[in-house]
C-alpha cells in the first residue's frame, strides 16, 4: 500500500514537473519564436508617452529609421544605460535616427515601473526621447524582446520599417567606461553610410521583462 502511494506521488510530481517545464519553455520561447528577425518589417504602434500624448513611428515623417529600446525604471542594467541612451538620441536624432524607448514591464507586478514613476524618472534624467508604456504588453512580444534594455535598430525603406540590428547597446551593459565595441552606434553609422551593419545581432544583457 505504501509503495503504491509512493509510486502515485512520484508520478504526480513528474507530471507536474513536466507541465511546469512546458509552461516555462512556452513563456520563454514565445517571443523568440514570434519575434522579429533581421530584415523583417516592424509594424507601427501607438503608445502613451510620459508627456500624456500618444506616439507612433508614423509621426516621424522625416525619420530615416529608429533606435527602439525596451527599457524600464527599476532594472540596474537599464539604469546603467540611461546616459548612453540619451547620448544615442542626441547624436542620431538630428541624423534621422531618433530613439524611442518603451517600458514593457507589468506595472502591477513592478509598481516602480508604473506610469507615474516613468514620468518621474524621465524628468529626473532629462530624457530627450519618448518614453512609452507598452499597455497590455502587446508590443514587446511582437519584437521578441526578452530583456531590459533590448535594442532594435530599424531602417525606413519606402514606407516600411525594416529590422537592421537586434541586441545590446554595446559590449559592457554595466560599466560604460569599459566599453570597447559600440554595436548600436556602428549599426546606425553603417545605415547612414548606405551600408549593411557588419554586426546585426548580439546578446541583450539585462533584466528579464516582467509579466
Amino acid at each position: 500500500m505504501k509503495k503504491d502511494i509512493k509510486r502515485t506521488m512520484s508520478t504526480i510530481f513528474a507530471v507536474l514537473l513536466m507541465i511546469g517545464s512546458v509552461a516555462y519553455t512556452t513563456k520563454e520561447n514565445r517571443t523568440i519564436k514570434n519575434g522579429y528577425k533581421i530584415g523583417d518589417t516592424a509594424t507601427d504602434f501607438k503608445l502613451l508617452n510620459v508627456d500624456g500624448n500618444y506616439v507612433s513611428m508614423s509621426d516621424y515623417t522625416d525619420a530615416k529609421g529608429f533606435i527602439v529600446i525596451f527599457t524600464c525604471n527599476h532594472c540596474p542594467f537599464s539604469k546603467a544605460n540611461e546616459d548612453r541612451i540619451i547620448e544615442l538620441d542626441k547624436k542620431y536624432k538630428p541624423l534621422g535616427y531618433p530613439v524611442i524607448a518603451i517600458n514593457p514591464n507589468n506595472p502591477v507586478t513592478y509598481p516602480s515601473d508604473n506610469y507615474d514613476n516613468m514620468k518621474i524618472r524621465a524628468q529626473e534624467k532629462g530624457f530627450t526621447f519618448p518614453y512609452l508604456v507598452d499597455e497590455g504588453q502587446n508590443i514587446y512580444p511582437q519584437y521578441g524582446a526578452t530583456k531590459t534594455p533590448h535594442v532594435y535598430v530599424l531602417e525606413k525603406k519606402k514606407s516600411k520599417f525594416k529590422v537592421a540590428y537586434i541586441g545590446a547597446i554595446d559590449n559592457n551593459a554595466r560599466d560604460a567606461s569599459l566599453v570597447t565595441e559600440h554595436y548600436v552606434q556602428d549599426a546606425v553609422d553603417a545605415l547612414i553610410a548606405g551600408k549593411k551593419p557588419e554586426v546585426t545581432e548580439t546578446l541583450a544583457i539585462g533584466c528579464s521583462i516582467k509579466e
